[in-house]
């Protein structure tokens, strides 16, 4: 059997899987409760049924620009960069919902969801030297997680000061 075709099912597998636990315990984070709807929004929120399905195509996409980035990267040292860097942002994805939804403050996710787009953005900026699909799967996660920056400032605003759950 040729070695590139099952790297390459290995390489989704692992890439699959790893989406898709991010975006399970991420929708475990996140509690869409009593808490979450006392919140003030701005008017130009999309509706809450919108999210799970951005979500969806946005983890698929990082996922194939995982896979993508892996095949196409030249030494076991870039695939090894490729993995961990896709392993920081899923944590730090996971870790928003955390602050926001879980431990209820949005204050500190607005501080970390600068880290989270920083972390895309350095995966754009690593991958474009050998995987550019890669870099246009991850453009729309890019865009997204700035909206939802300009989003969470937006409620943070809206409703300062938090104080930790309880």
């Amino acid at each position: 059997m040729d070695a590139a075709p099952a790297n390459r099912r290995a390489a989704i597998l692992y890439a699959a899987a790893t989406a898709l636990g991010v975006a399970v315990l991420g929708g475990l984070a996140t509690e869409l409760g009593p808490w979450y709807e006392a919140l003030r929004k701005p008017p130009w929120q999309p509706p809450d049924w919108l999210f799970a399905p951005a979500w969806t195509v946005i983890y698929a996409c990082a996922a194939a620009a995982a896979v993508e980035g892996w095949l196409r990267a030249p030494d076991p040292l870039h695939r090894r960069n490729v993995v961990e860097l896709f392993l920081l942002n899923g944590a730090l994805n996971l870790l928003w919902s955390v602050l926001f939804f879980r431990l209820r403050r949005p204050d500190w996710a607005l501080l970390e969801v600068g880290a989270l787009w920083i972390s895309i953005l350095v995966l754009v900026l690593v991958l474009r030297r050998f995987s550019r699909p890669s870099v246009w799967l991850l453009l729309p996660y890019l865009a997204w997680v700035a909206f939802a920056a300009v989003l969470n400032l937006a409620i943070v605003e809206l409703n300062a000061p938090f104080l930790a759950a309880r």
